[in-house]
């Protein structure tokens, strides 16, 4: 995982270093196809929303399903992930933009969004209580930027 922009609000290293540290802790899942693993990145209330529109509640439901996943269709798959910017909202709650794809073989182009909100828990652990995938469309993206010029965001995400 790299960090292409990490912006911070109230943020110490140590927090900052956890919080990144428990992204990795969940690709090293992946790329493990360790669904247990996976799951307990998450809260136990956790919502995870796929680029498909699949909604998987709690680190329990998420780590069962993904485990199918990695046994089947995702069977040796790696997931790639580039931090975008992570803010924080207080002590407790961090949101964090990222970049990444899942790939087998050679990594191409990093076409999926992912927005994750983390949080503190009672333990003084970060954990992922909610993911939002998004699959980058670029050409309806230029075809928007082109007919409304209005929607280009001020500065790109990286």
């Amino acid at each position: 995982m790299t960090t292409a922009r990490v912006t911070t609000a109230r943020t110490t290293g140590a927090d900052e270093g956890a919080i990144l540290a428990l992204l990795r802790a969940s690709q090293d899942a992946w790329d493990r196809g360790d669904g247990a693993a996976y799951g307990a990145c998450f809260t136990d209330d956790a919502t995870d929303v796929t680029f498909a529109g699949t909604v998987y509640r709690g680190g329990a439901e998420i780590g069962r399903a993904h485990q199918a996943l990695f046994d089947g269709f995702l069977k040796g798959s790696r997931l790639v992930m580039e931090v975008i910017d992570l803010r924080r909202y207080g002590s407790d709650t961090a949101v964090v933009l990222t970049r990444g794809d899942v790939v087998k073989g050679k990594q191409g182009r990093l076409g999926k969004l992912a927005t994750y909100t983390l949080v503190r828990d009672a333990a003084g652990l970060w954990r992922i209580a909610s993911v939002q995938k998004t699959k980058h469309k670029p050409l309806m993206e230029a075809v928007s930027f082109t007919f409304q010029p209005a929607t280009r965001p001020a500065a790109p995400a990286r």
